[in-house]
């Protein structure tokens, strides 16, 4: 055995021990380090960058270090190999995840503001809110990347308290199919149970009642609202079914659990509400925030977009309503980018390019040092290069100028912010590759929405509304989201942000009966259209996999 420790600025060392030959992230996973891996570990997203102070390790040299970095010492944890005691430096990065993510999380006015609007047109509508003793509830919104919460004052229906933090699980890998196979090693369905439940929620139960001043004791209702897998793995039931043919999650309704048994530090008899699932890729955040868009309720034919690592998506009116998940990746939050990151201080969050110069106005956050480029920015960025001319429609560089870069392998890329002008000092930019990934992931989106509106023989002009939801939603441009095919080319004025919807109607559904009944009304309600097998979903894919799209006509 070896001896293993593990350093990171302004926080103790973390010692393991480790058998020769083992894998060096397995190793710090084991021991509860916290190192981002969207990847999961196969060595395709670079962002697990680790830096050897002493000791030897056996390396599988990767295309994400260079070899100025290699020789500093830096090697992606994912491909290195224990023999020998070793001491590791751990940079801050490599844990931003879980507590710095710009999250749509109630915690700023405007996301109280448009909750609190959301809030009154559900109680507006017909749903009467109850009558409650004094007592407290907990909304707790499980996402595959990030995990908000909020506290609420039953009686008065007021937010005395919200915070959000990453997803500790994130470690396992950027999506629910990576969590999901995670989950079927041995001891993984604790592991991942133990990572969103004991390292991720019962933190923020505890910022929440520190803020507010409360003892646990007096928080009496919880309700959760997660996707499929989500739910799955907070209660530690098996998900593999979730992601094997014919798709059917173990549930899709959970009832008559309390807090004794799910483990949650509130009181032992306080009853824990799921949302409910529809099915394997929507699950209970979808359903939860169907309620806040009123669609259940609306003459119109309108259009719900839940964005983050999944894309969900709801089409219809109270007559009828259908639903889909595409495998949108983890593109929109930094994964499968060279220089992406999550929407943490340092992302590149909007940019605007010269058509004459090339040169970009980036917009940070926290005005700091550009880092890397997260979801919002990275769809400003491919929008003004293909606006300016720079890439062509198969998302190739075809100018030639001070910012654009070639390879000894012919791939060619963008540099947004040179080295001088970095956090790190080293060149932000964006490649070819990059870009042939955020295609995929674009299109997912906008096929999805074809498919839906093709199965009721509809056109994209028959929608009248459309919600946007999901931290990334905050950012989009939605002019620019459009330009490049990811969102329908409809009026800019039938767009609407709604903020963390799955949130929200957590909250709704902890205060009124009536508005938990119509969720889970409306959820059965709900058709489910599994696009990997649905007839014709591949060839719009295809179709969508050029900026804008095949079809110019769709964005003329």
């Amino acid at each position: 055995m070896f001896n293993i420790i593990f350093k990171s600025d302004n926080c103790p060392d973390i010692k393991t021990s480790a058998e020769k030959g083992a894998n060096l992230l397995e190793t710090a996973l084991l021991a509860g380090v916290l190192i981002d891996s969207p990847c999961a570990g196969a060595g395709t997203c670079g962002k697990c960058k680790i830096k050897i102070l002493s000791g030897t390790l056996e390396y599988e040299k990767n295309i994400h270090l260079s070899d100025k970095e290699y020789s500093e010492g830096y090697r992606l944890a994912c491909q290195c190999r224990i023999v020998s005691d070793a001491e590791i430096y751990l940079p801050s990065s490599l844990s931003a995840f879980k507590s710095d993510i710009k999250t749509a999380s109630l915690s700023s006015r405007d996301e109280l503001e448009r909750y609190s609007l959301l809030l009154s047109k559900v109680f507006n509508s017909g749903i009467k809110k109850d009558e409650s003793s004094s007592g407290f509830g907990l909304a707790v919104d499980i996402g595959t990347t990030t995990v908000s919460a909020v506290l609420i004052d039953l009686k008065s229906g007021y937010v005395k308290a919200k915070a959000s933090a990453g997803n500790a699980q994130i470690r396992y890998g950027a999506d629910v199919i990576n969590r999901i196979i995670a989950s079927s090693k041995e001891g993984g369905r604790t592991r991942l149970k133990k990572a969103v439940r004991e390292e991720t929620i019962l933190p923020l139960i505890s910022s929440l009642c520190n803020e507010a001043e409360i003892e646990p004791e007096k928080i009496i209702k919880c309700v959760i609202a997660g996707n499929t897998t989500m739910e799955h793995l907070f209660v530690g039931e098996d998900a593999q079914s979730i992601r094997l043919e014919p798709y059917v999650p173990k549930f899709l309704e959970l009832h008559g659990k309390t807090a004794a048994d799910v483990g949650l530090p509130i009181s032992e008899s306080a009853p824990v509400i799921f949302a409910p699932n529809v099915g394997s890729y929507v699950g209970g955040d979808i359903t939860a925030g169907t309620l806040m868009t009123l669609i259940w309720n609306s003459e119109e034919l309108s259009l719900f977009i839940d964005l983050g690592t999944n894309g969900e998506i709801v089409f219809g009116n109270k007559d009828c309503l259908l639903c889909c998940a595409c495998s949108a990746g983890p593109a929109f939050e930094g994964g499968d980018i060279s220089c992406g990151m999550r929407a943490t201080d340092g992302a590149i969050e909007s940019c605007a390019i010269d058509e004459n110069s090339m040169e970009p106005v980036l917009g940070v956050i926290a005005n700091v040092p550009p880092a890397g480029i997260c979801g919002s920015g990275l769809i400003d960025l491919i929008s003004e290069l293909f606006r300016t001319g720079i890439i062509n429609a198969k998302g190739k560089f075809v100018k030639e100028g001070a910012r654009i870069k070639h390879d000894e392998y012919m791939g060619s890329s963008y540099v947004v912010a040179f080295a001088s002008q970095s956090a790190d000092g080293k060149d932000i930019e964006i490649t070819e590759t990059d870009i042939d990934n955020f295609i995929r992931a674009k299109a997912a989106i906008f096929s999805a929405v074809r498919t839906l509106l093709s199965s009721l023989d509809m056109s994209v002009d028959m929608i009248e509304k459309i919600y946007i939801a999901g931290g990334i939603g905050s950012g989009i441009n939605i002019s620019k989201a459009i330009k490049i095919g990811m969102l329908p080319n409809v009026e800019e004025r039938k767009y609407s942000y709604i903020g963390n919807s799955s949130l929200s109607g957590a909250c709704a559904m902890l205060l009124s009966k009536e508005a938990e009944n119509k969720v889970f009304e409306t959820a059965s309600n709900m058709t489910y259209i599994e696009l990997s097998t649905y007839p014709g979903y591949m060839e719009e894919f295809i179709a969508a996999c050029f900026l804008p799209h095949t079809n110019a006509l769709l964005f003329d």
